[in-house]
């Protein structure tokens, strides 16, 4: 028997635990995903929509209890109310363009012939969410998937290992039994239910070595992947833009949650006129964060989810102290840093991409700041990155930005914002940040395939 336990980053404590499925129990899981669906599928579009909406809103009315659950099992504070705004937002979208984005592609309704291509469901999902945002990650895959009409079965990370049984309760007695199912597994049982073609389509959002580990186990059987990987977002901020601006949102980035989001900011490059007005602005509006207690409404940065995330950190910024990068932010600050989940926010000058510091991806409270002289230097260092999610670019010049924007490897480019995501537009990446598309009409395309139909109705 294996237990799956979380260990809260508030106290070090066991805040919760379930057993394993073994492996005989995962595979009847999928058994019944699999004879669920049909009709799940049969069911008319506008029904699965509002069925899967109202689902969405049973699942707003536990936001007390997941807000406080959040707090504890990752250490997002209680003041930003759990996830709920993104995840209503992107609900609400991929329902309004579901009918758009799955209707058949008539090329031809004549009197002698129909050819049309459909969208039809992949079968079984298989959702693997993260721990830094587990409901907002899951919707982009749960909601397309189950309003295509596939049937989902999703698995949380140990670290938030109650989410998906919020989900199974908001949707439990509304969908019909076994179109979606949280199931608790270790690594060797997700893997082996890859392996054994069980899944239509795999969604995985996590790191590069685990999304390597699903396409190990599913190399060979042809199960299209969808894979979120690392990221490590810089920001550029040219000499023509907003600073007060720029700093506000680009720290932001870099410090929300604290520093754990998958598109957070986690290298900035500013023109060298506007860098001694970006630091003193920055190091000001880092010093207004309060580091605690995630359960206590005043605090607006709490503790990095695991020790070993903000071990990483540590080390990552000690190496780059030792090879010459400076701190602005003094250890007497933030004095609840306390070695362990509790980490104090940092930034850091001097720094180059030879430190680790800014290439490796951090997702922590730590960023690096460096000068530049000009477009071209900023997309060279931009583009220095083994990953490719986001980019963040601070002008009053959208034609300049969108010229720099076309010539950045990366997935979405912003101008004067970072660390969103636009339900309308697709959320992709490049290089070692993974592949597939989630959310816009793109997003039903990841979990539907298309099926094409040539009638001949008459000789001649």
């Amino acid at each position: 028997m294996t237990v799956i336990r979380c260990v809260s980053p508030v106290n070090g404590e066991v805040y919760a635990e379930r057993e394993a499925l073994t492996p005989e129990q995962a595979t009847a899981g999928v058994e019944r995903a699999r004879a669920a669906q049909g009709a799940w599928a049969a069911r008319p579009l506008e029904e699965r929509i509002a069925l899967v909406q109202e689902g969405v809103k049973r699942l707003n009315g536990l936001k007390d209890r997941v807000v406080e659950e959040l707090a504890w099992q990752m250490g997002r504070p209680v003041r930003y109310g759990g996830e709920f705004g993104g995840l209503n937002e992107r609900a609400a979208y991929m329902g309004g363009i579901a009918a758009e984005a799955l209707a058949p592609m008539v090329a031809e309704d004549s009197d002698r012939f129909e050819r049309r291509i459909e969208r039809a469901p992949v079968g079984v999902v298989f959702v693997i969410a993260p721990w830094n945002y587990p409901y907002l990650t899951s919707c982009n895959t749960i909601i397309p998937a189950l309003i295509a009409g596939n049937s989902v079965i999703h698995k949380s990370a140990s670290q938030t290992l109650l989410v998906g049984e919020r989900w199974a309760e908001a949707f439990d007695g509304l969908l019909p039994p076994g179109v979606f199912q949280n199931v608790v597994l270790d690594h060797e049982g997700t893997e082996g239910l890859i392996r054994a073609r069980s899944f239509g389509f795999v969604n995985f959002t996590g790191s590069v070595a685990g999304g390597a580990a699903i396409e190990r186990a599913a190399a060979g059987t042809f199960t299209p992947l969808g894979l979120e990987l690392g990221g490590k977002d810089p920001g550029y901020v040219m000499e023509d833009a907003d600073l007060d601006w720029a700093v506000d949102v680009l720290m932001d980035g870099a410090m929300f949650n604290a520093g754990q989001c998958c598109c957070g900011i986690e290298r900035i490059y500013v023109h060298r006129s506007l860098y001694d007005g970006f630091l003193d602005r920055a190091v000001a509006w880092t010093k207004q964060l309060k580091l605690g207690n995630p359960l206590e409404v005043s605090t607006s940065i709490g503790p990095m989810a695991n020790r070993r995330f903000a071990d990483t950190v540590r080390a990552q910024t000690a190496e780059a102290v030792a090879a010459g990068a400076t701190p602005l932010i003094g250890r007497e600050v933030f004095p609840e840093d306390d070695g362990g989940t509790y980490l104090s926010p940092q930034i850091l000058v001097n720094v180059d991409h030879s430190m680790r510091v800014m290439r490796e991806e951090s997702f922590g409270p730590v960023v690096g700041v460096m000068p530049v002289d000009g477009d071209e230097q900023a997309l060279q260092l931009m583009n220095d990155s083994p990953y490719g999610l986001t980019a963040s670019l601070w002008t009053q010049d959208a034609e300049r930005a969108a010229r720099l924007g076309r010539r950045i490897d990366t997935g979405s480019v912003y101008m004067n914002r970072a660390d969103y995501l636009d339900p309308a537009l697709c959320w992709t990446g490049t290089k070692d940040t993974g592949r597939g598309a989630a959310l816009s009409v793109l997003g039903y395309h990841s979990v539907t395939r298309p099926r094409s139909y040539h009638f001949r109705k008459a000789k001649g």
